[in-house]
């Protein structure tokens, strides 16, 4: 039935219209060779109760120092929940998740206390020559009330632990952005909140809303405060608060490119079709960090939806040299490829690349999937589709078109799965014109079945 085909998610990008017969992306000689790396909350068992934060703290600084320079790649913290939460992240699960996210380090260590200093102990464990090599760096000592001034030096020393040359301007902006406030008070409210968001939860959000409030209260020119509860905000779906808190942190400081890469996110989002915004937006955040990849992923997808589709490949391309392993730019390259130009060979390879840097992504299973369905690759198809709803029980789609490929292969069991999906979906308003399909689907199977 044709009309099947309009659930399906690779119609949902019509706007991806290319003709493109490959992308091969490598980085001029210009950009330094990115380096993949994790950064991990340090080891703070030796601490007391209520100075634990600070592991996470002392990650947050790091991050926001690594960021301005071009050769670090993060690797997002929320792929971290596959290996849990560990109470420590000692050497075996830091190696376990470096390889497993294919990383070339990964930064953390461990934090105590002597006397009345704070004794940091930065570590890095990197997996580029095969063999794990761990790198202990100099401790870094410091009163309680001087930490968070004297951790501003951390992220360049670890750059050059890792043999990046840091130029004069790159440790001017690493050391600007690891001084995110002068309050510790502010900077403890801000971690919590980030703890509160890390381990997730149906409140999670909204403790982290009031932390971050509190955080802004007790420092107004805490910018990096002031985008974070912004994200929240539109998590939580307050698009007009998401807003103000994203044009209060480009008001407090005009330089710093995530806020305005998050308003690209809210236009692009926008029920109102704000695409000219988003692209607006995103550009005014690459002419501030020109090796933002996030911001040029969303420039792509704003210019695409524009249809400005060879602008769209060029901000693909450059999100690519900047971050080659981001899985969200090869998801969307499966798309273009398949749903098309018809390059069956490159969608795959897009949508396994995808796959092989984000074994989570169900978007990335579903177009495969699609693929070998259209292809009558019936077995892989359905192996596909299960890795979905074993990631999501609840994804009907996956659902869906699993029923439809077992027609075609096992109609008892094509039987089994639309009763499935029908028990889920007919509980969703929003699945109601497909769930009357389905159980034409299933009416009709029964009676060959019976016959």
């Amino acid at each position: 039935m044709i009309r099947e085909w309009g659930r399906r998610s690779r119609l949902a990008t019509g706007w991806l219209a290319v003709a493109i017969l490959g992308l091969a992306v490598t980085a001029s000689a210009s950009n330094p060779k990115p380096r993949v790396i994790i950064i991990l909350p340090f080891d703070v068992t030796g601490l007391s109760r209520d100075d634990r934060w600070l592991g996470e703290g002392v990650a947050q600084i790091v991050a926001l120092g690594l960021a301005q320079h071009p050769a670090f790649v993060q690797i997002e913290r929320a792929r971290l929940r596959a290996f849990g939460t560990p109470e420590v992240w000692g050497d075996p699960a830091v190696t376990q998740a470096t390889r497993s996210l294919k990383a070339d380090a990964a930064v953390y260590g461990r934090i105590t206390r002597n006397e009345a200093n704070v004794v940091v102990q930065p570590r890095i464990l990197d997996v580029r020559a095969g063999s794990p090599d761990t790198v202990g760096l100099e401790p870094l000592t410091a009163p309680a009330d001087e930490l968070l001034g004297r951790l501003g030096a951390l992220p360049a020393a670890y750059a050059r632990t890792l043999r990046v040359s840091v130029s004069d301007a790159e440790n001017t902006r690493m050391e600007a952005a690891a001084h995110p406030t002068r309050s510790m008070r502010a900077f403890e409210l801000f971690t919590r909140a980030k703890l509160a968001l890390a381990r997730g939860g149906p409140d999670a959000n909204e403790s982290a809303v009031d932390l971050l409030s509190r955080a802004i209260e007790a420092d107004p020119s805490f910018v990096v405060a002031q985008y974070t509860l912004g994200t929240v905000h539109q998590a939580l779906g307050n698009r007009w608060k998401a807003a103000a808190q994203f044009r209060a942190a480009t008001q407090l400081d005009p330089t710093q490119p995530e806020p305005l890469k998050a308003l690209g996110d809210l236009f692009l989002a926008a029920p109102r079709r704000l695409f000219d915004q988003a692209v607006e937006a995103y550009t005014k955040a690459i002419e501030l960090r020109p090796f933002y990849a996030d911001a040029h992923v969303g420039l792509g997808e704003a210019k695409a939806a524009k249809g400005d589709i060879d602008g769209a490949i060029a901000a693909f391309q450059k999100a690519l040299v900047y971050n080659p392993v981001n899985p969200r730019v090869h998801l969307a390259l499966g798309k273009i490829y398949y749903s098309e130009k018809g390059l069956y060979y490159e969608a795959v390879n897009a949508y396994k690349r995808a796959i092989d840097l984000d074994p989570q992504s169900v978007q990335a299973r579903m177009g495969l999937g699609e693929v070998y369905e259209e292809k009558g690759l019936f077995k892989e198809a359905i192996e596909e589709y299960g890795r979905v709803i074993e990631l999501d029980a609840k994804h009907t789609n996956a659902m869906y078109n699993l029923a439809l490929v077992y027609e075609k292969v096992d109609p008892r069991e094509a039987i089994a799965q639309w009763e499935r999906y029908i028990t889920l979906a007919s509980q969703l308003p929003s699945e109601k014109d497909w769930v009357d399909i389905a159980r034409q689907h299933l009416k009709k199977l029964r009676n060959q079945v019976k016959d």
